[in-house]
């Protein structure tokens, strides 16, 4: 693989997982809006419509910079990816006009509904809007996830001389590749917007400023939160881990640091893979666990990467078994995390003076965003050598006529842009959370003033 493809692999990875951080936030949020919307029209407490308002503050920020550096992917596969596209843009295009020309004008116009239009159209249009957003987030992540999907286990194609044309336009929409993925990109999107308003709310107790919305954060993120963390695991989880093992063994193997095919193989907890000797040094491993996560039997074989010619093996072995164990590792302690917290918020709403479980709340809020973007670096590493599985080698799909010195100098002005965007991005929400839901009437200042964490002046917080 020369420079020239090296380096394009790496622009798209810092773009696309610089970009991932907004659409993430954007898909858990909006979801989040729509349930304190709907309770808002349940309960009739004022205090759920000026949360909702406030998180589409965040959530319209967040859209802005996703669509900012969700532009430079796409051209990306005309600039970097030429022969990719050539070869399969017949295929990959309809996937993709299809998130621009339907679920991103729902998202965005609806959007704008929701943020200007509550008083001229009244509160069952805004929580339709509301509805409508979220609907369109998540049709936006579906048709990105089947165009993935697509290039992990291609389908519904016929190879004409050099190209690929589409034969079956419900099979690529229907791929079953695009469920468990699916399933588990939204949970994991759920989780970073949870742990968002988890944190936030947290930090609102813990300041003593904003209560009352404090606790309304608080609660929400973390029942929320609990619910798509088990969901994460399983059946997500699991779902993908089965498909990864009947379409792609090597990049399940990679996974682990199998070196060599296992009867009985057990689950690495800790390791550092070794390539050059073929093994893991300082390992632990629970015996025969793997065998029966994959196929349900403890003593199962579990193709190792000896079982596969040294180029059909994931080609960055160490950087795709760290992304994996940091997704997993993560989204295992998301779960602890969120139960005690619940148990505290069943255990007469303790979780809310419980300094030492909010402090924990606070400072998780970025690691769902670690884990996610661990995600996806896992999904694209393992799929190597290959940029569509079985069909087209990375080498193969990249621009022949770009040289290595022209992507260094878009990388790095990418990576110039994004930083300024990324300060941009942090000062306006900061700013926002700093300042806190308002309502309009002089009701937010009365809940600082007076609204006040019980147990704090008496000394009978729970300290951690």
């Amino acid at each position: 693989m020369d420079l020239s493809t090296i380096l394009s692999r790496v622009q798209f990875a810092f773009t696309v997982g610089y970009h991932y951080i907004f659409p993430q936030i954007t898909m858990g949020l909006a979801f989040l809006i729509v349930l304190l919307k709907t309770l808002y029209l349940i309960k009739k407490d004022e205090r759920y419509n000026i949360s909702a308002r406030f998180w589409a503050k965040i959530f319209a920020t967040s859209f802005v910079l996703g669509v900012v550096t969700g532009i430079p992917m796409e051209f990306q596969f005309g600039t970097n990816w030429a022969r990719f596209s050539a070869y399969a843009g017949d295929i990959i295009a309809q996937t993709l006009a299809m998130e621009g020309a339907f679920a991103f004008f729902l998202e965005s116009a609806f959007l704008g509904v929701f943020l200007f239009g509550e008083k001229v159209f009244g509160q069952r249009v805004h929580w339709l809007a509301a509805v409508m957003v979220w609907l369109g987030t998540w049709a936006s992540g579906a048709f990105i996830v089947a165009s993935n999907a697509w290039m992990q286990h291609p389908v519904g194609y016929t190879i004409a001389g050099n190209r690929l044309h589409i034969s079956n336009y419900w099979e690529v929409l229907l791929n079953p590749w695009i469920f468990p993925q699916y399933l588990h990109t939204m949970s994991g999107a759920v989780i970073t917007g949870a742990f968002i308003m988890a944190g936030l709310g947290a930090y609102y107790l813990l300041a003593r400023s904003h209560v009352d919305y404090g606790r309304i954060f608080v609660t929400l993120g973390v029942i929320v939160g609990l619910i798509a963390s088990v969901i994460q695991l399983y059946p997500s989880g699991d779902l993908e881990g089965q498909q990864v093992a009947k379409y792609q063994p090597a990049k399940l193997a990679a996974f682990e640091g199998l070196f060599h095919t296992e009867q009985g193989a057990g689950i690495v907890i800790l390791g550092q893979p070794n390539t050059a000797t073929g093994q893991l040094d300082n390992p632990l491993i629970v015996p025969k666990v793997l065998s029966f996560l994959t196929y349900r039997r403890w003593e199962a074989v579990v193709k190792g990467l000896d079982a596969f010619p040294p180029n059909q093996r994931p080609d960055s072995i160490e950087l795709l078994y760290y992304s994996y164990h940091i997704m997993v590792g993560l989204g295992t302690f998301f779960i602890p995390i969120m139960g005690v917290a619940c148990l505290l918020w069943l255990w007469k709403r303790r979780l809310f003076t419980t300094r030492w479980m909010l402090w924990i709340l606070m400072l998780a809020t970025p690691f769902p965003i670690i884990a996610n973007t661990a995600g996806w670096f896992t999904t694209e590493l393992g799929r190597q050598p290959w940029i569509i599985y079985g069909l087209l080698p990375t080498a193969q799909g990249s621009s022949a006529n770009l040289s290595a010195g022209n992507v260094l100098f878009t990388l790095l002005g990418f990576a110039g842009m994004y930083l300024l965007l990324g300060l941009l991005y942090v000062v306006l929400s900061v700013t926002e959370a700093l300042k806190g839901p308002e309502s309009g009437e002089g009701e937010e200042a009365e809940v600082v003033e007076e609204g006040g964490l019980p147990g704090l002046a008496t000394g009978t917080v729970a300290e951690g």
